[in-house]
């Protein structure tokens, strides 16, 4: 484990030395890991850590941690700066001095973003603007990320401000999409070439039964999705799928890569195709060499010349191991540059200073600061394949090119001025042809380079492998070149990579095409296998079944039945309601000559047989339902209610009459429509007529519908209809009823009205909440509707009735206590007329 992001300290001194580009720059020691001035800065992005420390615990924005310092990026941000030190050095842009901002973002995108983020906010944080065609970033393009997860975020931000962005690795074919990454560029063609590369090289094999691990981001899934279609055009067919998490770091991550070579172990193919970082590829083989598993592993272009795998410890024992890597050369003087590393004059990089740091030799104790540097740097040169970083050079050259251009750059000077609009690069870049190491190079439309591929193959070095280079993949004619006599295959001959195993009862043959063998596929719900390696599964004509089922069972019936436990709750709680409501009857009969009874006597009567005809609606909810009890329990229901929302409203409307007093014209006119039987009779049957209308032009029926939670199970359901229109009306109308019962209620501003503001906002919110559950939980309607009603109806008795039979009690408990007082003053009173 290496310390956090290298420390870069950039005093006062060390900021005045920078001339205007820097002069009000802040450059935190833990943002930026390498610096050089220069007339044009170019902004480099290169994970030189894998991992940013207890990031599963991060609560809240502090600094990152980050760790685990990688080599290979390391070497290619090396490579980048030597390529910016020799176009410097080469007079290639006349008087015009190139600089660099490097910043490490440790394989996390969030961080990639902070990277920009400060980098763009060197001379100050960018603003806000309706067009940036004047912006001028401190940086003018930049160069990176390694992985697309990281490229992804970064180009979609960069595109904002149209800077350009150059990643020699990135091969997300998604980054194609100029649409979305407008100012993307790399130097690598796109991944849907690669997967074409890997389908054909397979094809040449006749190796059609394979398996694939990929790692779970935007690289990985694009990789994945593109070979599938391709394989698919090649008769290749894939027995698995594995995906591993992206971040190493990942707390579960030695569990994954142990499934995943469980999965392996267990698997009859034997050509796998691994589409992950390096690192995941290690620790993946590290399981294989402890199990002794070999197979034919295909490398893609992330790890295929990944030095420190090549030398791991019983490499030999993994198998034969192909790739694809771009097609790459030596840069001139690089190996030089790596025996005597350090930072140029002027320059700081502290990621040199971590790397020297890392090994207990390389030292200052030793005899020499040169004998140091060699040791150190020899490391390198062993251990990292060169070759890779090519691609950074022909970046940072493609950048000088397009400046070169934009500044009218002649033998001996640049015309133009350094202070360009980043902007102005992109439109070169995209017609730009430039010739280096006797190459040329240009961009597609999409912004890709389209060279092709090496094929290489994993040779035995004594203990350890080397890359050989046994064939070509090429773009132009989109076909894979072998050299088969460079070929020494692992046990002196072709392995073979075909299936099949037997499909066992209760699945079935799935061909993946005309060509290729078969997988075993599960026989979905209502089917069934009853013997091996059926060609489909049989349909259960009387009955059903589970997935993955050898025969048919009889379909079990979803219905509310009456011995269930929620049927004899709901039992219950009908029969206390009816019970509370006969009582109330009766007890208003008996208190019929009290003031609160006395007024609305027969109206409140009527709401309570009202309310006593929409509880026994719900008794019409259970059992296995018919068309005629389907239309029985939307009727009582709609019927019932409507009457007692009826009666409440005829005396909300009495109540807001003598409201009115103070408007006797008003009153006179509005006490003319005051005919409370009539006024619910009408209501009443405005209602039955919505029934009448719905039942005959869209009529209920029971639907049958299997169960999602239980397959074995058939739900019989009423429908409300084909449109749901008459269903809504019915429901709209009680909720208009009830909305103006509470308008008049509350406006009659009478203590009596309390009871109906809030029986009728109970009613309002209890439909309020349950309509949205009978809308989306299909096969709970019957239940949800019936404990609405429960809901509804209990409302009213609690919110309307129980405060007047509380008043009634209470009055006449009053009443009767006060009664022995009255009596003996009145003895009193009899006596002394008696004594006078």
């Amino acid at each position: 484990m290496t310390t956090c992001v290298p420390r870069l300290c950039l005093y006062v001194l060390g900021v005045t030395m920078m001339l205007g580009l820097v002069a009000h720059c802040d450059f935190n020691q833990s943002h930026f890991g390498a610096y050089l001035h220069g007339d044009i800065v170019i902004g480099i992005l290169a994970s030189i850590h894998s991992k940013v420390k207890d990031l599963h615990d991060r609560i809240r924005p502090e600094m990152y941690t980050c760790t685990d310092f990688d080599q290979i990026p390391f070497v290619s941000s090396l490579a980048a700066i030597h390529t910016v030190e020799e176009i410097n050095n080469s007079g290639f842009l006349p008087g015009i001095k190139l600089g660099y901002l490097m910043c490490d973002p440790c394989a996390y995108g969030t961080k990639a973003l902070d990277c920009v983020e400060r980098m763009l906010a060197v001379n100050g944080p960018p603003t806000v603007h309706s067009d940036y065609s004047n912006f001028t970033s401190p940086i003018k393009a930049f160069l990176g990320e390694r992985y697309s997860e990281l490229s992804i975020p970064v180009a979609k931000l960069l595109s904002l401000y149209m800077i350009p962005q150059i990643s020699c690795t990135s091969t997300a074919p998604a980054l194609s999409d100029k649409l979305r990454y407008a100012s993307f560029f790399r130097v690598v063609p796109s991944d849907m070439y690669q997967t074409q590369a890997l389908a054909k090289l397979l094809r040449h094999y006749s190796w059609n039964w394979v398996g694939v691990v990929t790692i779970d981001d935007e690289y990985g899934r694009a990789v994945l999705e593109n070979f599938v279609q391709d394989a698919q055009e090649e008769h290749v067919c894939l027995q698995f799928q594995e995906v591993l998490p992206n971040y190493l770091g990942f707390i579960h991550m030695e569990e994954k890569i142990k499934m995943v070579a469980d999965r392996i172990e267990s698997s009859n193919a034997t050509v796998i195709l691994l589409i992950l970082r390096p690192e995941l590829v290690q620790m993946l083989f590290t399981q294989m060499i402890k199990r002794n598993i070999s197979r034919v592993w295909i490398a893609s272009d992330a790890w295929s010349t990944t030095g420190f795998i090549m030398k791991m410890k019983d490499i030999n024992k993994v198998g034969d191991v192909f790739g694809f890597t771009f097609i790459t050369g030596e840069i001139p003087g690089f190996k030089g540059y790596l025996q005597n590393l350090r930072p140029s004059p002027g320059a700081r990089n502290d990621f040199i200073s971590e790397y020297k740091q890392m090994w207990s030799n390389c030292t200052q104790s030793q005899q020499s600061e040169n004998s140091f540097l060699l040791d150190c740097n020899s490391y390198l040169l062993q251990n990292v394949d060169l070759t890779e970083a090519y691609g950074q050079r022909v970046a940072v050259y493609a950048i000088g090119h397009a400046i070169k251009t934009l500044l009218k750059c002649d033998s001996i000077s640049c015309s133009g001025d350094t202070n360009i609009l980043p902007w102005k690069l992109i439109s070169i870049l995209r017609e730009i042809h430039f010739t280096l190491d006797n190459q040329t190079y240009f961009f597609n439309k999409n912004g890709d380079f389209e060279n092709g591929y090496d094929l290489i193959m994993w040779k035995k070095d004594g203990d350890e492998r080397v890359p050989d280079v046994v064939g070509k993949f090429l773009i132009s004619n989109k076909d894979v070149d072998v050299y088969e006599h460079k070929i020494s295959w692992f046990n002196n001959m072709v392995p073979e990579s075909r299936c099949s195993k037997r499909c066992p009862p209760g699945t079935h043959k799935h061909i993946l095409n005309i060509t290729c063998c078969y997988t075993c596929i599960s026989c979905s719900a209502g089917d069934y296998s009853d013997q091996e390696d059926q060609s489909t599964c049989t349909k259960c004509l009387n009955g059903t079944s589970r997935p993955a089922s050898t025969k048919c069972e009889k379909w079990k019936l979803g219905i509310l039945e009456w011995s269930a436990a929620h049927s004899i709750v709901v039992i219950i709680g009908t029969v206390i309601g009816i019970l509370l409501l006969v009582v109330s009857i009766i007890f208003f009969i008996k208190y019929r000559d009290h003031e609160i009874v006395k007024k609305n006597f027969s109206l409140l009567c009527i709401m309570q047989v009202g309310l006593i005809v929409s509880f026994g609606s719900v008794i019409a909810f259970l059992g296995d339902p018919s068309s005629h009890q389907c239309m029985v329990q939307q009727a009582m229901y709609g019927l019932g209610f409507t009457l007692s929302v009826s009666c409440i409203l005829v005396i909300a409307f009495s109540s807001f009459l003598e409201f009115m007093s103070y408007d006797p014209h008003r009153q006179l006119y509005l006490s003319k429509f005051n005919k409370p039987f009539v006024n619910i009779g009408i209501l009443t049957v405005v209602q039955g007529l919505i029934c009448l209308f719905w039942f005959i032009f869209d009529p209920l029926k029971v639907d049958e519908k299997p169960s999602v939670k239980d397959p074995l199970t058939m739900n019989h359901l009423c429908t409300q209809g084909a449109e749901f229109i008459g269903f809504a009306m019915m429901h709209i109308y009680i909720a208009i009823l009830a909305v103006l019962c509470f308008v008049l209620a509350f406006k009659g501003r009478e203590k009596d009205t309390e009871s109906i503001v809030f029986s009728m906002l109970f009613h309002l919110f209890a439909w309020l909440c349950f309509i949205p559950l009978f809308v989306t939980q299909i096969e709970q309607r019957p239940i949800i509707q019936l404990s609405a009603i429960m809901v509804s109806t209990y409302g009213v008795i609690f919110c309307h009735f129980t405060p007047k039979w509380y008043r009634i009690l209470s009055e006449n408990a009053a009443r009767r206590a006060n009664s022995p007082q009255v009596d003996s003053s009145a003895e009193e009173e009899l006596q002394q007329q008696i004594n006078m």
